[in-house]
């Protein structure tokens, strides 16, 4: 009885922390590189339909990145919503998938030597 009530709890314990890792983890900057950049422009506008009839726009964003030692990468982005002009993105980029998610973050927040590309 013992241990059928050790093996429970640790069942529950298993399945509590695998379904909190879902809620707080973003899997999509798991193993990702990260780059910087800075809008500049508007994206570029298309509109589609879902499959379930609705439409969407997207924004188009071509990019070039910078990690923190200031290497360069061409990165193209695509948003739900136009990007604020002037803001700093830091971008996660997979090597088989591409960007995968983006957050804005303030320029003090950006490597130097990326921003002192993203400036020149």
């Amino acid at each position: 009885m013992k241990k059928a009530m050790i093996a429970l709890i640790v069942i529950i314990i298993i399945i509590g922390g695998g379904l909190l890792a879902m809620r707080f983890v973003n899997f999509n900057r798991l193993g990702a590189d990260a780059y910087y950049v800075k809008v500049e422009t508007d994206g570029k506008k298309t509109s589609g339909q879902a499959s379930d009839g609705s439409t969407y726009t997207d924004y188009n964003y071509d990019f070039t990145g910078y990690n923190e030692d200031g290497k360069e990468k061409q990165l193209e982005l695509i948003a739900q919503k136009n990007l604020r002009k002037g803001a700093y993105l830091e971008v996660f980029v997979k090597e088989d998938k591409g960007v995968t998610s983006y957050q804005e973050v303030k320029q003090a927040d950006v490597p130097k030597k990326a921003t002192d590309q993203l400036n020149k």
